[in-house]
C-alpha cells in the first residue's frame, strides 16, 4: 500500500459556500500535492475529538489531560494552526503534522480494501511489516496500557489514538479501487472544475478523497473558516443530542476494528462511490503508487466528468453526520475501558 499523497486541498479550512479558486489557492495547492491526505480534515477530527470529549467518563478526562498537557510533544508545524478548542480537539491532527517528521506513519491512516473485496478476505489488506490503520490503533493501544512505554510516548500514543479513530470511519480511508482512496477520481464541486495539479502523476484537485475529507463535512457541519472554533463545538454538540439513542447503542457494542473497517469500505462501496452522478467501474486489483497507474487511472476517472451538485450533498450528508458521532462515541469507549 503506497503512501497517499493529497491532490487536493484537503486539510485547508474552506468557507462552505466558497466558489472559484484564487491565486494564493492555487499556489497552496501546489505546495499540498507532497503532503498525504488528512481523514475528514481539521473540522472533522475536531468534530470527532469534541463528541468523545462528552463522553469520557471522570478518570479517562483527567488521564488523557495529564497526558496532554504541554503536547503536542516534540514540536512540529501545525498544519491546521492555532484553535481555541480543548487540547483534546487541539491534538485530534497532530498525526498528519507527525508524518512530516516520520513518513512512514502515512500507512498507518488507512487500510486498502478493494472496492469488490469479502469480509473473509480483510485480513489479508493490511501488510504486516508497513501496517494499516486497524493495526496502528492496536499498537498505540498497547503502548497506552500500563507500565508500558515513557510518557512522551504514551502521550504520542494518545493522539496517535484520538486520530486513528477519525480515519477509520471515513468511509476512503477503508476502500480503493487502484485509485489511491479515491483520490484518482476529479470531481467537479459546485461548480469548482478540476485543476491538473502533477502531470506526472495526474493528480487533479478537487478530487472525491479530498472532498470528503474536508469540503463535504464543513458544508454538512456548517462550518466557516473564520468561525470554526465555535463552528465545531456547535456541530459537535448537534452530533451528540442527534445521535444520542444511537449512540447508547454503539456504546454497548463490542470494540471491533476490522468490523468498524469493514462497515466503513460497504459505505464507501454504496454511498461515496454508489451515489456517484457516473458510475465508476470496478477495477481488477493491482498496486498503484501514483494516479498514472493502472493503465493512467487518473485521466480515465476524470473523462467520467464527476459533477457533485446537491443530489450527492444530499446523499451523502446522514452518512458524514453519523460516521463522525460514531467515530466519536468509539473513541471515547476505547479510552473509557483503557482507563475505567
Amino acid at each position: 500500500m503506497a503512501n497517499r499523497l493529497t491532490i487536493s486541498n484537503a486539510g485547508k479550512v474552506c468557507h462552505p459556500s466558497s466558489s472559484g479558486m484564487s491565486d494564493v489557492a492555487m499556489l497552496l495547492l501546489f505546495l499540498l500535492a507532497a503532503l498525504p491526505a488528512f481523514g475528514w480534515g481539521c473540522a472533522g477530527h475536531q468534530t470527532v475529538a469534541l463528541v468523545a470529549l462528552s463522553q469520557l467518563n471522570p478518570r479517562a478526562d483527567a488521564k488523557v489531560h495529564e497526558l496532554l498537557q504541554g503536547q503536542p510533544l516534540p514540536a512540529i508545524h501545525r498544519f491546521c494552526g492555532a484553535t481555541t478548542l480543548d487540547v483534546f480537539a487541539d491534538v485530534a491532527t497532530w498525526a498528519d503534522d507527525e508524518r512530516e517528521v516520520k513518513p512512514r506513519t502515512g500507512e498507518w491512516h488507512f487500510l486498502d480494501i478493494p472496492l469488490e473485496a469479502s469480509r473473509e478476505s480483510l485480513a489479508t489488506f493490511c501488510e504486516p511489516t508497513i501496517g494499516c490503520v486497524t493495526q496502528a490503533i492496536s499498537t498505540q493501544l498497547d503502548i497506552l496500557r500500563p507500565g508500558r512505554g515513557t510518557r512522551q510516548e504514551q502521550a504520542n500514543a494518545l493522539m496517535f489514538i484520538v486520530h486513528f479513530l477519525g480515519d477509520l470511519h471515513q468511509p476512503l480511508h477503508d476502500t480503493t479501487n487502484n485509485d489511491r482512496g479515491a483520490n484518482c477520481i476529479p470531481v467537479t464541486l459546485f461548480g469548482q472544475k478540476p485543476k491538473l495539479i502533477d502531470a506526472a502523476s495526474e493528480g487533479y484537485s478537487p478530487n472525491l478523497h479530498g472532498v470528503w475529507d474536508t469540503e463535504l463535512p464543513m458544508r454538512v457541519g456548517k462550518i466557516g473558516d473564520k468561525s470554526r472554533d465555535s463552528d465545531v463545538r456547535k456541530f459537535s454538540a448537534e452530533l451528540t443530542s442527534e445521535f444520542a439513542s444511537e449512540i447508547t447503542t454503539w456504546q454497548h457494542g463490542p470494540v471491533d476494528l476490522n468490523q468498524w473497517a469493514w462497515d466503513s469500505h460497504e459505505l464507501a462501496v454504496t454511498i461515496a462511490y454508489g451515489k456517484l452522478p457516473t458510475p465508476v467501474q470496478t477495477e481488477k486489483p493491482q498496486s498503484v503508487k501514483t494516479c498514472a497507474d493502472d493503465n493512467s487511472v487518473g485521466n480515465r476517472m476524470k473523462a467520467l466528468n464527476e459533477d457533485l451538485e446537491d443530489p450527492y450533498l444530499g446523499a451523502v450528508t446522514p452518512v458524514i453526520r453519523q460516521q463522525l458521532a460514531k467515530a466519536g462515541t468509539r473513541l471515547s469507549m476505547i479510552l473509557n475501558q483503557l482507563w475505567p
